[in-house]
Formats: structure tokens, C-alpha cells, sequence
């Protein structure tokens, strides 16, 4: 696992022992950064279910202005904390070590990206989807960012949320929700 490109291009991450958390493969990230490449810069990101902190990490890199990670695993907070000092890229960034949905749920900001990579076996990605569209926690014209197996079928939402485009990759899925901007909104 390496990052991409950026201010810490090739830097290797660590990775968590055992089979519990399955981190992204390096084709889904290269593809999922070629298509991300230019939504990136200076934006907030929440990468949800962390694990290695891998996606918001190479964001990071990439320029976005702040990162918040997110994994139950005290184990993986320690190493999403290791992982940003290997890439010097602490100072942009807070490590959350607790639920997920606890941490959607007592959510007061908004963010540009949200990366939802959850253990496939559970209903964590949908409901972590609805609550997101429901409670409004991407700023206009946002990204959610939700990976999956490529055989299961992602809810469509509501306004001003909808879904955009599903990139395969072999097993693996990702679709990318969009936050569109608000009608009749003052500017």
C-alpha cells in the first residue's frame, strides 16, 4: 500500500495485521484518484471506517485542506495515526477512535468528500448513506465516495442528493453520490 501522488508520493503505509479490515486495493485507489483528481484540492474530507486511513491520507497528499478519520479499532486509529506522521501530515488532520455512525450521528460539520468503505457483510454502507443525505453533511456539490461489492445494489436518494456514476473493478465497485447545489439559494 503506497500513496499515490502528492507531498507524500510513494511513501509505503503500514497496514493492520489480520483479516478483519480489508484495506482498498491499489487498482481501485488509482482508479478512484484518477477520477477524483481534480475535486481534491483544498477541500474537507471524512474518510469513514478508516482502517489504514489509506484514501484520506492520499488525499491529503493531493492538497485537500483538512482530514477527519473515523474507525471503531482502537488499533486502527493508532495506525491512521502512525501513517500520517510517516507522511508528515499530521497537522491537517484529527483521528477519531469510535463508531462511525455514533460519530454521523453527533456530526455538526459538513464535508466536501466522504469516503464510506465499511465491512461488505453488514448494512453499515446504506445506512450510513441515508443518514448522510438525511442530516445534509455534504456541503454543495460534495462527493460520497462508497465502496462495494459490485453485486450489491446502492439505494438512489432524494434532492438535492443523487447518484452518479458505478466504476467496477473486477469484484469491487465504487459509486459516487453527488451533493448538487441548492435551488433558489442566495449567492
Amino acid at each position: 500500500m503506497r500513496v499515490i501522488t502528492g507531498s507524500a508520493r510513494g511513501r509505503r503505509l503500514k497496514e493492520l495485521e489480520g483479516m478483519e479490515t480489508r484495506p482498498t486495493t491499489d487498482r481501485v485507489k488509482e482508479g478512484l484518484f484518477n477520477v477524483l483528481q481534480f475535486d481534491i484540492e483544498g477541500r474537507k474530507v471524512l474518510d469513514l471506517f478508516a482502517g489504514t486511513g489509506q484514501l484520506g491520507i492520499e488525499c491529503l497528499s493531493r492538497g485537500a485542506a483538512s482530514a477527519v478519520f473515523v474507525d471503531r479499532r482502537p488499533d486502527a486509529a493508532a495506525l491512521t495515526r502512525e501513517n500520517l506522521k510517516l507522511c508528515d501530515l499530521t497537522d491537517r488532520s484529527r483521528v477519531v477512535a469510535g463508531d462511525s455512525m455514533e460519530f454521523l450521528k453527533a456530526a455538526r460539520e459538513k464535508y466536501d468528500l466522504i469516503f464510506l468503505d465499511p465491512p461488505y457483510e453488514t448494512e453499515l454502507l446504506e445506512t450510513a448513506i441515508a443518514h448522510i443525505a438525511r442530516h445534509d453533511l455534504l456541503n454543495v456539490h460534495g462527493m460520497m465516495i462508497a465502496e462495494h461489492p459490485v453485486d450489491k445494489a446502492l439505494p438512489a436518494l432524494s434532492a438535492p442528493y443523487r447518484m452518479g456514476r458505478t466504476y467496477r473493478y473486477g469484484k469491487i465497485a465504487v459509486t459516487i453520490y453527488h451533493r448538487d447545489g441548492d435551488e433558489g439559494a442566495q449567492v
